[in-house]
């Protein structure tokens, strides 16, 4: 029988004995803890350092880089842009047409200064002056859209009129040996096609290819540059994700399936055009918006996967679906993604247009996507607002796109500068970057300025003045602004050097 005394020395014993083991325990916790958040911390600074080393802008110093050391081959197509609802004049059919009278939930007017399109710079009417503007400048080519409401102002009904309006522009062009460049849809549709629900229906998709057939054979023996659509990501993103644009709907799951049914809708186009006449002699594309994005704070790894995310759904769904045939759209901030395969995607393509204007800065909230695009710090603010001056991101969108090992065209590049005091340095910086790309090999055939003309910049209204030429609206009279050239300059300069090569 144990003694009473050695009984309390036992207990002792074990209780000191179980106080040291549970320390000891809780000291290998610590350490562990201490090692797991010393990996976990060095692991996360190895990712951030990882991705400022392999995802950097190209930028150059334009104090010391001199913009006129610069090459253009001689076949390359000098053109400007527009859209018909912006420059002719006449709209009352469409979808900006109504929503030019619309208010949002707030009773604010949807077109900032309630400004609507009415006869814009009326092109309709002032087509041979706007020409002989394009030959004042050197310019060989083109860009503008057809009007789908004008061409077709009820289901399955063609105007005539609007029809030959549109042959007679074409042949002007010609006769002054400018290369037509036709955009089949820029943000522009029918009043009764959005009211039958658009493109959010994939039934829908009939009307769009029953207009383009039309115009197709109208003019594909005269012209020979086509594109489908015109931003499909910026026409879904403000116009059904962010509510800028009409219909003015903000549901991410309904912008996923619109850009879906445009690229479906892009794909039977491009097969159609290329069976009417066996004319293999039209090169058709579809034109997207480049925008580049960058964490806004580039130690934050959650602004990093919001980048992720932004270039993803704004540039690499469209790119991903033109080069593999897959699309999958991620629905943000959560739901499913939408998926779908189209193996004729990928020989869909015999160019891909590029509208560059600049980038933006990823501030991410999860919970409002929309409000984590932000402009990038340090940089001037272009008039516009939404973004910073940064034409050196040129050099950049045109690697991005030059994976589909097609022809690229800069579709749209330019500044809205009411004070004309930005328009020439960025006109020269944004040549400088585009010859230093085809110099290094990528394959760029043409560039195309924003705006031939002041023009109706969409919910901006008259605000902005991109223009080559200011527009008095009262008396309709373009000037040649003095930014402007620099534009003219360098045409004139490589239209001179072929005619003497």
């Amino acid at each position: 029988m144990i003694k009473s005394h050695t009984k309390v020395w036992l207990f002792l014993f074990n209780l000191e004995a179980g106080i040291f083991i549970d320390l000891n325990s809780k000291h290998n916790m610590m350490n562990r803890f201490l090692k797991l958040t010393i990996y976990l911390l060095t692991l996360y600074f190895l990712c951030i350092c990882i991705l400022n080393f392999s995802f950097q802008n190209t930028s150059w110093n334009w104090d010391t880089t001199n913009t006129n050391e610069i090459y253009y081959p001689d076949d390359f197509l000098w053109g400007t842009a527009t859209a018909a609802h912006q420059v002719e004049g006449g709209h009352t059919n469409n979808n900006w047409f109504w929503w030019e009278s619309q208010k949002d939930e707030h009773g604010q007017n949807r077109i900032l200064n309630n400004d609507k399109s009415g006869i814009a710079v009326d092109q309709w009417n002032r087509y041979p002056e706007d020409i002989k503007l394009m030959k004042e400048l050197g310019t060989n080519s083109y860009r503008f859209s057809l009007s789908w409401s004008k061409i077709m102002p009820q289901p399955m009904v063609f105007d005539t009129l609007a029809l030959q309006h549109y042959s007679d522009l074409i042949d002007s062009l010609l006769h002054h040996n400018i290369e037509p460049n036709i955009t089949l849809h820029h943000f522009e549709e029918p009043l009764w096609f959005m009211e039958l629900g658009g493109f959010e229906k994939e039934e829908n998709i009939n009307y769009f290819l029953s207009f383009s057939e039309k115009v197709i054979k109208a003019y594909g023996k005269k012209v020979s540059y086509w594109t489908t659509f015109n931003e499909p990501n910026v026409f879904i993103n403000e116009g059904y994700y962010a509510g800028y644009f009409p219909p003015g709907k903000k549901d991410a799951r309904t912008a996923g399936t619109v850009l879906g049914n445009i690229l479906k809708a892009h794909v039977k186009t491009y097969q159609m055009a290329k069976k009417l006449n066996n004319n293999d002699d039209l090169k058709i594309g579809i034109v997207m918006s480049i925008f580049l994005f960058e964490p806004s704070n580039k130690m934050n790894l959650i602004d990093w996967i919001g980048t992720y995310l932004a270039d993803d759904t704004f540039n690499k769904t469209i790119l991903r679906f033109l080069e593999t045939g897959t699309y999958r759209y991620l629905v943000l901030p959560y739901g499913q993604p939408i998926k779908f395969l189209d193996t004729n995607a990928t020989k869909s393509i015999d160019f891909i247009g590029v509208n560059y204007y600049s980038h933006l800065a990823v501030n991410m909230n999860p919970f409002n996507p929309v409000e984590s695009l932000q402009p990038v710090k340090g940089e001037e603010l272009a008039e516009m607002g939404r973004y910073t001056i940064y034409p050196d991101g040129i050099y950049d969108a045109i690697k991005m796109t030059s994976e589909l090992d097609v022809p690229i065209y800069i579709t749209e590049n330019g500044i809205g500068d009411s004070k004309d005091i930005h328009r020439e340095p960025f006109i020269n910086r944004s040549l400088f970057a585009i010859s230093e790309a085809i110099k290094n090999g990528y394959d760029v055939k043409g560039f195309y300025y924003w705006s031939l003309l002041d023009n109706f910049e969409w919910c901006l209204g008259y605000s902005q003045k991109f223009g080559l030429y200011e527009v008095n609206l009262e008396t309709q009279e373009r000037t040649l602004r003095e930014g402007s050239k620099a534009f003219q300059n360098t045409v004139l300069r490589f239209s001179n050097q072929k005619k003497y090569n």
